[in-house]
């Protein structure tokens, strides 16, 4: 089944690595707000790279609600605390991306941020997916 989704790659621009420049579809349009790395009972995941993975563990539940999976994203925003810590855990993040998200690598933005609405918290990501019609 395809994801009905089109990487958006500019002629002449170097390869992205574990990102597009863009991504391009059309279909029904699913907003999935921030999550954190907590699971549904309210307990934090130990460390940045567990909190990771299960904040797009997170997305992933939410997106199913609407049918949805990690081939229907087209967009992911990550917002983090301590990019130090983030450039890091790299090897590892990327290694629990995959196993979540599979081989999908929609357009994503990273900032770094002074603090989250949860203290634990040591990143948020939102989501944006098109499910095809």
């Amino acid at each position: 089944m395809s994801s009905g989704l089109e990487i958006l790659q500019p002629p002449g621009w170097p390869a992205p690595r574990g990102y597009a420049n863009g991504v391009a579809g059309r279909g029904r349009v699913v907003l999935v707000g921030g999550q954190i790395g907590w699971d549904e009972s309210g307990r934090f995941a130990e460390g940045f790279v567990a909190q990771a993975e299960r904040a797009l563990r997170n997305i992933l539940a939410v997106l199913a609600e609407a049918g949805g999976g990690p081939e229907h994203i087209g967009r992911l925003t990550w917002y983090v605390v301590d990019m130090a810590e983030y450039r890091a855990s790299l090897p590892e993040l990327g290694r629990a991306y995959r196993s979540v998200m599979g081989r999908n690598f929609p357009a994503m933005a990273l900032l770094g941020i002074s603090a989250l609405a949860e203290p634990e918290a040591r990143l948020e990501i939102e989501a944006t997916a098109i499910l095809p019609d």
